[in-house]
């Protein structure tokens, strides 16, 4: 038996943050960052629901790969406002902060152990709505929160993962994403991209999840330029915010693989951006996962019309247009470009390693691997050869 989960309502193209003011409810607790704070974002979203009828709140301290002390802060003023709708709006970081603290709203003495591995239910005392400001982690519309523990010496990422935490609403509304700097368009439009290839190519994809999958990569691999390029391109945001909901929507259902597994500890020991730490590590992964699952890389190179011979021949070509894509858009295709030094590598390698054999995102990935096989991947995306 196979299944596909999504939020009960998607509403998603230009304007779609209208939305809000069909809303209803009494109170609503806005979990965000200072950025949508300064630019305006989160007093627009408030003016929709406060026209829906409902009062505000709002807590605007998430930072990029929010930790536990974040999200139990904003539990805690969530508790005294005591609202019944939370509405997330931010990338993956504010979206994801939103969904744990949702948790200890409804749970206030749950254990951080009891959330990760058996949470329960919610909607006891709220709803989500999930309002995507970035073209990249789909976090709106998946059932994955990630949280940073920095509790020991050495920071690593959970993940909270159960469809309880699938939104209510999801709202991708492109026009959010046009002030996006080149930067950010550029690392959130390649987490985008890793996510529908590893849904693809995932041991438990169904023909649903890679039918998004693969119209996700199309988009990217054509639009992403073109919003790195010109961020008012609304024609191109509008594509890649429909690319990185339709990539979400898959791997939300068929689960992800070790890109993620070796990019979340570069984000956690070296700082690397999420979306930029899967861009350097997917062709690396792509080569070492290609004994197992040639054929499928070789219909996503098909799909976006790539010239070649065989699987392996496929398989290449898709790396190279890879590559190539990370160039037209400045991003780096080895960790050394991040500023790294090898002592610094050195140091961490086996620690990295180790961690990532622990990431939830391995057991899905087409090939097993063993801490050897994550060092040496490491060390090939240090060094930048294949």
């Amino acid at each position: 038996m196979k299944g596909f989960r999504t939020p009960k309502d998607v509403v998603f193209g230009i304007g779609a943050l209208e939305y809000l003011k069909q809303v209803n409810g009494e109170k609503a607790f806005i979990v965000s960052d200072k950025v949508m704070k300064d630019i305006g974002s989160v007093d627009k979203v408030a003016s929709f629901l406060k026209e829906a009828g409902l009062s505000t709140e709002e807590f605007c301290e998430v930072m990029p790969d929010p930790d536990r002390d974040v999200v139990e802060k904003g539990a805690k003023k969530m508790q005294s406002f005591a609202p019944d709708w939370i509405v997330a709006l931010g990338g993956g970081s504010s979206i994801d902060a939103a969904k744990a603290m949702w948790y200890f709203y409804e749970y206030p003495d749950i254990t951080w152990e009891t959330v990760f591995t058996a949470p329960p239910a919610l909607r006891n005392k709220a709803k989500l709505i999930a309002i995507a400001t970035t073209s990249g982690t789909g976090s709106e519309v998946t059932c994955a929160s990630v949280v940073t523990n920095k509790l020991g010496k050495v920071h690593f990422k959970e993940v909270i993962a159960t469809p309880e935490i699938l939104s209510d609403i999801a709202i991708v509304d492109p026009e959010l994403m046009a002030s996006m700097p080149p930067k950010v368009t550029a690392a959130t439009g390649m987490d985008a991209l890793t996510h529908a290839i590893e849904s693809y190519t995932s041991i438990a994809t169904t023909v649903v999840d890679q039918a998004l999958a693969v119209s996700a990569i199309n988009n990217t691999f054509k639009y992403l330029p073109k919003a790195y390029a010109d961020g008012r391109n609304l024609v191109a945001r509008e594509a890649m915010a429909s690319a990185s909901m339709m990539a979400a929507m898959a791997f939300t259902n068929s689960f992800l693989g070790i890109v993620h597994a070796l990019a979340h500890q570069l984000g956690t020991e070296f700082g690397v951006p999420h979306g930029a730490a899967n861009s350097l590590m997917l062709p690396y992964v792509i080569n070492y996962n290609s004994i197992a699952c040639a054929d499928a890389y070789a219909e996503i190179a098909e799909a976006l019309n790539l010239d070649f011979e065989d699987d392996k021949d496929g398989t290449n070509k898709l790396i190279e247009a890879i590559f190539e894509l990370q160039n037209d858009i400045g991003l780096a295709s080895n960790l050394k470009d991040y500023g790294i030094t090898e002592t610094q590598f050195n140091a961490a390698v086996d620690t990295l390693s180790q961690n990532s054999m622990n990431d939830i995102t391995v057991h899905c990935n087409p090939r097993v691997p063993s801490i050897d096989d994550m060092k040496t991947l490491y060390t090939k995306a240090f060094s930048g050869e294949l």
